[in-house]
């Protein structure tokens, strides 16, 4: 990116998992970076953060934090973004928000860059980072809603602990080593919701991530079901999710079936894959390769597997995505909007 004018950026956010990753990649990246501040709340201010050959203080996140910020990568909870990213975008920063606060508005784009880009000059100072589950299964959709159409969709997620925070990650190997050792499991941080009861996710799977709604889900398969629509620009596709919660660290898996609205072949649908910008393909059963949450932790790309015709429904694929959720789920996306950013600038 050089030649390109040097921007005041702001993480907010920047002691969480993902406010760490996005330092990281704006370090590894050589986001064109003027000055940077790092945001937190009150009682992680004061920690020390290197980027590049500087160390940086964290600075105590305040409605006076954004004088003279032009970008703003935001990730610290949707009561935060609430409160600051119109502070933020008032004060002339682009706002490019990680949490749910903002999704549904619909004067707030919802973005992947790879699959709705066009959407992003429509902002008014706060852009939005999709669900993690969300962002890696658009990816693949994109180029079958443009080639067949998509009239329905179903999903199974396996959702790795670190999408519950570092908190959830220590509570797996804690949970963990108890179990190998035989002594007594204690939960306290998962499911992650509206009652007190936890639940061991030590060698078990929970089916819930987030509260529970009146209509039986979660508001995390809510969250896929209408981010999923906003971001392809379809209401009419019919999308229902069901949200698991396994004993993985990093990277999310999907188990996904597709309706499509006309007649395909298989292995023309394994080349669209392999073209899409930010898609891998993995699938060779001879070899059994296929996407894999161990080896899709630390990469920026999704990958994609699995894939294969419904046995009842001729036009019925299956399709199994992998990617991780701190990444391309999170901080990843959140980059490459900050670098689209930056070079229409």
């Amino acid at each position: 990116m050089s030649n390109q004018k040097l921007f005041n950026v702001a993480v907010v956010g920047a002691t969480g998992a993902v406010g760490e990753q996005m330092i990281r990649l704006l370090a590894e990246r050589n986001f064109p970076v003027k000055e940077l501040k790092l945001l937190s709340s009150k009682r992680s201010a004061g920690t020390k953060i290197r980027f590049k050959d500087r160390e940086l203080t964290v600075e105590e996140a305040t409605p006076d934090s954004f004088r003279g910020v032009e970008i703003a990568l935001s990730s610290a909870g949707g009561d935060v973004s609430k409160e600051l990213c119109p502070i933020a975008a008032a004060a002339g920063a682009v706002c490019i928000d990680n949490t749910s606060a903002f999704r549904m508005d619909p004067e707030t784009p919802l973005i992947v860059p790879e699959v709705n880009i066009d959407k992003i000059n429509e902002h008014k100072g706060i852009i939005a980072n999709p669900n993690c589950s969300t962002i890696q299964m658009v990816l693949a959709l994109k180029p079958l809603h443009e080639r067949f159409g998509v009239s329905k969709v179903v999903v199974s997620t396996y959702q790795a602990v670190s999408g519950a925070g570092a908190k959830a990650v220590e509570e797996l190997w804690r949970q963990t080593r108890d179990v190998s050792s035989g002594n007594d499991v204690t939960p306290d941080i998962l499911p992650v919701g509206s009652l007190p009861v936890k639940h061991q996710i030590a060698f078990n799977a929970i089916p819930q991530i987030d509260k529970f709604l009146d209509n039986g889900f979660t508001n995390e398969e809510m969250k896929m079901t209408r981010e999923t629509k906003k971001i392809l620009g379809d209401d009419s596709i019919e999308v229902s999710a069901t949200c698991v919660r396994i004993p993985v660290a990093y990277g999310h898996s999907e188990s996904v079936y597709v309706e499509l609205n006309s007649d395909f072949d298989v292995e023309d649908v394994k080349r669209l894959f392999a073209d899409a910008p930010g898609l891998v393909l993995q699938d060779d059963p001879s070899r059994q390769l296929y996407p894999l949450a161990v080896t899709s932790a630390g990469k920026l790309e999704t990958f994609v597997g699995r894939v294969r015709r419904d046995l009842s429904n001729p036009r019925g694929l299956h399709m199994w995505i992998v990617s991780d959720n701190l990444l391309k789920g999170a901080a990843w996306n959140a980059v490459q909007i900050a670098e689209y950013i930056a070079i229409e600038q």
